[in-house]
């Protein structure tokens, strides 16, 4: 990008500047005694010129925004002409109490719906198995049957809103769900627009929210990816999410290279189902992390843009520029997030956030204040959607494009992150590629090799964590904090019985018949959960019958 001439009379003058201005005052006045490392421990230089960009071609690697590699974004005008979408991740309790915060958050300028589901619904259980006694609505909402998704969006226009679901192991059941309830209001399937998370490789990595072994699982997705692309042309049938796997204590690099590891193998599992990769590839999304280095997390972003494109046309092939395109979700960093002094998770959470945006993400959550104590109370999810909204309408950040791009150190940082995700991608491949790695326990052995790091870091104060390590205060927590319905879980329970006592036995019975048998098969399995689901047959019911045909998953013990 620089003619060499000017790059060695560079060098001299950085030595000159060295040796004639750095060196006395550093003699006088010594740097701080830490360490200039990112979150992800990796090291950063004092001073960042057209030196470290030696290498790098404008046109190949920087380029214009709307044009491959997308370094610098996918839209040619940016936030100019469209802000991101401010997705508010939201769930607890019973069905009825969401819908509430759901319509709350409509009316306080949300633009897009995200549902947390609790860990009975996560694992596929329903709320009365004696597995899940306890955890009925705690971390999210719970989703028995057609009956609750009904109550959910009871109200909500669902073919004028996008609807986010973060939900894997189940998710053909309840995204079946919610296909099943706007039908029902008149609302066909082809007008729904939204993100099924189903990315299951994750759970085998970071979260551990599996059911079954990792090939009939993989089919699932599959079946959900082939059933999009023919019946479901606005919706993103997955969303490989790195958040998860960087919450675990992954590294930055970390996260991209394992997160479009998943995306890849994705990719050739649809490929070898025979499926053409211009008809899924442009339903494929992300979800990423926005942790607290400010400038590793914008470098993250537009390295993530730039390697999948490539990988898209040059390694698979795919002709269509929307198969190219990296489309992404940002959540702000709940493992950052301090039960101490609280309140001041508002400030990392709009430095994060503002990182997310730098990097020119789509959709946006950001983290309650209160969400290391609890699940978010209306006044901190209020705030914390008022952070994206001064973002947006007051800090400028949306009014040029890119606006980092050609900084010497941010295009350095995405150089190097691309190299390690590259170099990521290789060391998968020595191990049989993404799905013999997990089941070695080689990608979780990485994550708790990086966690541990990270840990020590902070337990011997070479990292800081204000209010936890540094500058802590015992002062009592003064917030307010959700309160849900004590009489939630008995509502729930008494619709889960009506459900069970009031369907058409013969109808659930034909339907758990047909699914069993389609399970057996290798029939696409999308219609008969949706029949199933029409039924009134229930997560747990359906889940089980998949548990019966293709087993569970036990984890690889990474020691």
């Amino acid at each position: 990008m620089f003619n060499p001439e000017k790059l060695n009379e560079l060098r001299a003058a950085q030595a000159e500047w060295e040796n004639n201005t750095l060196n006395p005052i550093l003699a006088k006045t010594p740097e701080r005694q830490n360490e200039f490392i990112t979150v992800s421990s990796e090291p950063i230089e004092r001073l960042y010129t057209p030196l470290d960009l030696a290498d790098t071609d404008f046109a190949k690697d920087i380029g214009y925004p709307g044009e491959y590699p997308y370094t610098r974004g996918i839209h040619p005008t940016g936030y100019r002409g469209k802000l991101w979408t401010m997705r508010m991740f939201a769930g607890f309790g019973t069905a009825e109490e969401t819908n509430a915060r759901f319509k709350y958050l409509l009316t306080q300028g949300q633009t897009g719906l995200s549902t947390a589901f609790d860990m009975p619904t996560l694992y596929g259980r329903d709320t009365d198995h004696p597995l899940v006694e306890g955890e009925f609505g705690k971390c999210g909402v719970a989703v028995s049957s057609l009956a609750d998704m009904e109550i959910l969006f009871d109200g909500i226009p669902l073919d004028q809103v996008t609807t986010s679901m973060t939900i894997n192991s189940p998710a053909a059941m309840i995204w079946a769900m919610y296909i099943a309830a706007a039908e029902k209001r008149g609302i066909p399937r082809a007008k729904l627009g939204g993100t099924l998370q189903n990315d299951i490789l994750k759970e085998y990595a970071a979260q551990n929210e599996y059911i079954y072994p990792i090939a009939p699982s993989m089919r699932l997705v599959v079946d959900t990816m082939e059933f999009a692309a023919t019946d479901m042309p606005r919706w993103n049938p997955v969303s490989v999410s790195g958040y998860h796997i960087r919450e675990a204590g992954a590294t930055a690099a970390q996260e991209l290279a394992f997160t479009l590891g998943d995306g890849l193998a994705y990719v050739k599992a649809c490929l070898a189902r025979g499926m053409k990769i211009d008809d899924f590839a442009p339903r494929i999304s992300f979800f990423f992390n926005a942790h607290n280095d400010f400038f590793e997390e914008i470098a993250k972003y537009r390295a993530a843009r730039r390697i999948w494109a490539r990988q898209m046309r040059e390694v698979f092939g795919a002709k269509n520029p929307r198969s190219w395109w990296m489309r992404f979700h940002t959540q702000t960093a709940g493992v950052s997030l301090t039960a101490q002094q609280p309140e001041i998770n508002i400030v990392r959470v709009a430095v994060q956030a503002l990182a997310a945006v730098m990097g020119g993400t789509q959709s946006l959550h950001t983290d309650g204040m209160d969400e290391a104590l609890a699940l978010p109370s209306e006044k901190a999810v209020t705030i914390a959607l008022r952070t994206q909204q001064i973002i947006a309408e007051e800090s400028g950040v949306g009014n040029t494009i890119d606006p980092l791009g050609g900084s010497y150190f941010v295009e350095a940082l995405t150089n190097r992150m691309e190299a390690e995700c590259l170099d990521y991608f290789r060391r998968i491949e020595d191990q049989g590629g993404m799905e013999a790695a997990l089941e070695k326990g080689w990608i979780q052995q990485q994550i708790a090799d990086s966690s541990y790091q990270f840990q020590k870091e902070v337990d011997n104060h070479i990292r800081g964590f204000v209010g936890v390590n540094k500058y802590s205060v015992p002062e009592p927590i003064e917030i307010p904090l959700l309160q849900m319905d004590p009489q939630g879980e008995a509502k729930h329970m008494a619709r889960l019985n009506g459900v069970r006592s009031e369907r058409d036995a013969d109808r659930h019975a034909a339907a758990m018949a047909t699914l069993r048998q389609a399970a057996l098969g290798d029939h696409n399995l999308m219609e008969p959960i949706l029949e199933a689901v029409r039924s009134y047959a229930t997560l747990g019911e359906m889940c089980d019958v998949l548990r019966e045909v293709f087993g569970i998953y036990q984890e690889v013990m990474v020691v």
